[in-house]
């Protein structure tokens, strides 16, 4: 919703979405107002603990079937297997995405990848929609006066006016909007560290292609997994950075990732708010 910097500050149930690729700050500040009395809504928790669980457990079961100790004991019921998804530990559903590539190197296929992907953005638009229902939750069952949306890095790759004006009728979107450092920093950790990625499937067919080609590579199946991460990552990032600012321009607000950094109490976090909505006001 488009408020004022007074309408927000006499609202006495705010209510956030907080927008940005992953690594820009959106669940550290999260962390800073759950503790200060805010209902944090993960939607990335939601889409590994309500509607990709059971694709997650599958998975787990598939990989533990090929050891024959452990094939016994699932086949006889002897042990349980859970998913332990917490808001700062999404392992498991990022284990489950996988990377595309050579299956050696851990690697999924291009069919199985696909589908994975598309399972994950079914589920991401579910867990979207239900944003409207937890803001209800948060102050109809659990007493909270004010409620946190954290969306997925891959909100943009939706491509959903509808879902945006979603967001927008209930709460305040904020875009963490990352500098030329901090766009550098998350190149350069996911250089270092290469984790499964969302991709729109026109993207990756385009993608792919190129990296099959600049390669020397005839098959998807003869791609190193992390190797592509690397390579499109930074593809990645340019090509969702219009996105998010489209989605902040219409429905919301940009806030600078640097200054998101110097919050520490919920006060630092009110104070940055006002002070956009503020700057928006005078325009």
């Amino acid at each position: 919703m488009k408020l004022t910097a007074e309408q927000f500050r006499q609202n006495p149930n705010k209510r956030l979405t907080l927008m940005g690729m992953s690594g820009v700050g959106k669940t550290r500040l999260a962390n800073i107002l759950r503790a200060s009395e805010w209902f944090h809504y993960s939607v990335d928790y939601r889409i590994g603990t309500r509607y990709l669980d059971e694709a997650i457990l599958d998975n787990l079961k598939s990989q533990m079937m090929q050891v024959p100790f452990l094939r016994d004991l699932l086949r006889t019921d002897s042990i349980y297997i859970s998913n332990n998804i917490t808001f700062d530990n999404l392992a498991p559903l990022s284990t489950w995405l996988g990377k595309i590539g050579d299956p050696d190197s851990g690697g999924l296929p291009m069919e199985e990848f696909k589908r994975r992907q598309q399972l994950h953005h079914q589920a991401e638009v579910e867990a979207v929609r239900d944003t409207v229902g937890f803001i209800r939750k948060s102050s109809d069952i659990y007493g909270y006066d004010h409620f946190l949306n954290d969306v997925s890095g891959s909100l943009c790759e939706l491509a959903d006016p509808d879902l945006f004006r979603l967001l927008a009728d209930h709460t305040v979107i904020l875009y963490l909007q990352a500098d030329k450092e901090d766009e550098q920093f998350l190149i350069d950790r996911a250089a270092s560290h290469p984790k499964p990625l969302y991709y729109r499937e026109e993207f990756l067919d385009e993608q792919i292609s190129l990296y099959l080609a600049e390669k020397g590579l005839e098959f998807v199946t003869l791609v190193e997994p992390d190797d592509f991460v690397r390579w499109v990552f930074p593809k990645l990032f340019y090509a969702r950075v219009p996105r998010y600012e489209s989605i902040a321009r219409e429905y919301g607000y940009a806030v600078p990732a640097r200054d998101a950094l110097q919050v520490n109490t919920e006060a630092d976090f009110l104070e940055l708010v006002d002070s956009v909505l503020r700057q928006a006001d005078r325009k």
